[in-house]
Order: structure tokens, then sequence, then C-alpha cells
């Protein structure tokens, strides 16, 4: 049976009963996130040089795309939406919370440790063929950047089940709640210079915005109309919030010196997911009527069943290509980013990396889709919680450092034997058969 068909039998005995259109959002967050990527590094070989680079920094005139490209506080939603399901499915079973976490760690880290150890063993590898340590930990830190969102979720999901009984006694207070320690933190950032307090924002930023989630799965987020209001609310609050306030426009990266929305997260962010949240509701109905269409829904289920990989492994697939044109003399990097022919080169760059990556999602998606053995051991709540710490402690190490390119010459190897031992102590990695 080929992938497609596959995926419309799935996607035929779909239960009335789902939420479609939370799988669309996933798909379609994920894969804007890809483009955005491939769209904003600006690799451009002249002179006979590489001059490896990023939109943002180098035409801040578009800035102002970063509003279109920012679709992580979709995936939180998303996240929170899908988490109470599961939640809830958990609890009608008796699923006590080292086995509902056993599984959602499952799912989450094991494809991203995959893409990990691959990396450590390409640098290892140009490390021995003699590569400069620079290359090494430029294109490695590339290729990683799309674990730190995953780092932070797996965070969340660690805190879902104390948040979801937050939400499901207190309701928008507890969202709110969460909203105010942000703006808290930013007052602290901005106004005592407290920059060190600012990166505790990773958890109170997302965390209310996962707490949307929850309110999408109770039905609590009102019509239409309504929806269109809370959008309306969101433009202006981060409209005055950048016009008014200390924020940047991008709300991707750090193109401003010593300023970023998300490095760590500002609570421009949250006017953002109020602005995205509102809108995507307000069209949620006669959405989820057009996926009653089998095609369409089994074009979300296919690209669900390999989102992970297309997530995780876009970055890869970049560096690969972009290497290759080098030493083919930077055939396609000729153009200079910015200018009116870079930008109708585009489409062909996104079109040829997809086509590249395509492959590798078709090899590497049966990894994600494997479900953990029933009868696999179950470490306890706290092994599991303290090792998915570690491994996402470990990560975010060499996202920041890349493969060599520590603060120690020891620094790597530590962040490495985190996370390996944090994968054997949460149950990932295992010497049982």
């Amino acid at each position: 049976m080929t992938i497609w068909a596959s995926a419309k039998d799935m996607a035929a005995k779909t239960p009335p009963t789902r939420n479609r259109y939370v799988d669309f959002l996933r798909a379609v967050s994920i894969l804007v996130v890809v483009i955005g990527h491939w769209l904003i590094a600006t690799a451009w070989f002249v002179d006979g040089q590489v001059a490896p680079g990023h939109l943002l920094k180098s035409h801040p005139q578009f800035h102002w795309l970063t509003w279109i490209f920012q679709v992580m506080p979709v995936f939180f939603i998303v996240g929170g939406y899908s988490n109470a399901v599961s939640l809830e499915s958990a609890d009608r079973k008796g699923v006590n919370y080292a086995g509902w976490l056993a599984a959602r760690l499952h799912r989450l880290v094991a494809p991203m440790l995959v893409l990990f150890f691959a990396w450590a063993a390409v640098a290892f590898g140009m490390r021995l063929a003699g590569v400069s340590p620079g290359v090494i930990v430029y294109v490695s830190k590339s290729a990683l950047v799309p674990t730190w969102f995953l780092a932070i979720y797996v965070m969340l999901v660690i805190l879902a089940p104390p948040t979801y009984r937050l939400w499901r006694r207190f309701g928008f207070a507890s969202l709110l709640g969460f909203v105010a320690l942000a703006v808290v933190v930013d007052i602290a950032f901005f106004v005592l210079d407290q920059r060190w307090l600012g990166w505790t924002n990773y958890f109170w930023v997302w965390i209310a915005v996962h707490q949307l989630g929850f309110a999408w799965r109770d039905e609590r987020l009102g019509g239409a109309v309504t929806m269109l209001a809370v959008a309306a609310v969101g433009f202006v609050a981060l409209y005055f919030m950048i016009d008014a306030g200390p924020y940047p426009m991008a709300m991707v990266g750090s193109p401003d010196e010593g300023l970023s929305n998300t490095l760590p997260p500002k609570a421009t962010l949250l006017a953002l997911a109020l602005l995205q949240c509102g809108l995507l509701i307000a069209a949620e109905k006669p959405l989820r009527r057009a996926l009653g269409n089998l095609r369409l829904w089994a074009t979300t289920v296919l690209v669900n069943s390999m989102i992970m990989t297309l997530y995780l492994w876009h970055k890869t697939v970049m560096v690969i290509v972009a290497s290759a044109l080098v030493l083919l003399g930077g055939y396609g990097l000729r153009y200079e980013p910015g200018t009116s022919e870079w930008w109708w080169s585009r489409p062909l760059w996104i079109g040829f990396l997809l086509l590249c990556l395509l492959p590798v999602a078709v090899l590497l998606s049966p990894l994600e889709r494997k479900s953990r053995p029933p009868d696999a051991h179950i470490p306890a709540a706290a092994r599991q919680v303290s090792g998915a710490v570690m491994i996402c402690l470990g990560v975010a190490c060499l996202i920041l450092w890349g493969f060599g390119g520590g603060p120690r010459p020891w620094a790597d190897d530590a962040a490495i034997v985190l996370v390996v031992v944090g994968a054997f102590l949460s149950g990932l990695l295992s010497f049982r058969n």
C-alpha cells in the first residue's frame, strides 16, 4: 500500500467526534515554520566565498513578515487542546501520570534523539576529516535549531496535568495568572534591568498560550464575532507594545542587537497569540466543514503522519543542499539576498528543498509512528521528569553552542552526557529487550 493510499484509508476511518481542524492547524503551522526557516536563511556565494546570513538582520524592512511566519503560538494552542484530549482519555482508562507521560515523551522526544545522535556522529566524522571547527559549529547549530521548540514543549507536557487542573478549577483566571506573571517579568526585564529573570518567561508566556488550548477544548472561547473581537484586541495590543513600548517588531529571532521578542519570550507573544487564536477560531466552523472532503483530510492526515520528521530534519536538509551547492561553485546561491531576483527565486528554492525533504520524511517517519510497546517498562514519574529535564538541558546547551563550540573544552561532552543519561533515566533508551 502506498503512503497516500494508507493516508486515505486512515482518513476514511476517522471517527466523527474528532476535531479535524486541530490536526489541520498542526500541519499548517509546522509547514509555515519550515518555509519560514528556509526563507530567512540567506547564504550567498560571492567572490568565491559563501557568506551565511539572516534576512531579518540584513534587511530589517522585512521584519513585518514575522507576524505571519511566527506561528509557534498556534502550535502551543493546538498542543493545549491535544494534551487536554489525551489527559481526558487517560483519566477514562485509569492511566496514571507515569503511564501518560511515558507515551507522550516517546512520541515527542524519541524522534528528537535520532536527530541529536545523527548530528553527534556527523560532527565527530567532520572533526576526523579535518573540517574547520568553526564550520562544524555553524552547521550543527543550524541543524539543531528546530529542537529548541521541542525542548520547551516537552517541559509544558510535563506540567500539563497540573496546569490542566488549574484550568478546570479556575478557568480563565488561571490563564490570566500566567499572563500577569509574564507581564511582571517583562517589567523587571525592562524597568529594573533584571535580564536573568526574563528567561522564566519560557514558562509563563508559553503556559498561558497553552491554557488557550484548554479553553478551546472546553468550548469556552466564544463564537466567530467574539473571536474576531479578540483578534482585534490582540492586534491593537501588539501594535502599541511595539510602537509605544520597548519591544522590537520582529517576532522571530534576535535581529535587534541585545533585544528579542523570543530570546527570551516577551509579552508581545501573548498579544500575537490572541490575534492568531481569534482569527483561527473564528474560521473554525467553515474549515471543519471543508475538512469533510476526503482528499483535503487525507492530505492533512498524511502530513501529520510525518510532522515531527518534517520539522526536525528540514534544517538538516537545507544545510546539506547548501553545502552541496557551495561545492558545485555556488550554483543557485549567487543572487544577492533581498533583491528582486532573490525573491523571485524563492519559490524555486523552497520547492527544491521540499523535494529533497520528502524522501527523508518518508524514510524516517516510521520511527515517528512507531508506538511504545504496551509491555514496556514504565519508569517512575520522578525518573521520567528528571530524565526529560536532563535531555532538554543538554539539547538547549548544544543549540546555543553547536558541537565543538562550548565555553569550555569539556562543555560539549557534558551536554552529550546529559542527553544520554537523561534518555536512559526516562526510559527512552533502555538495555531491556
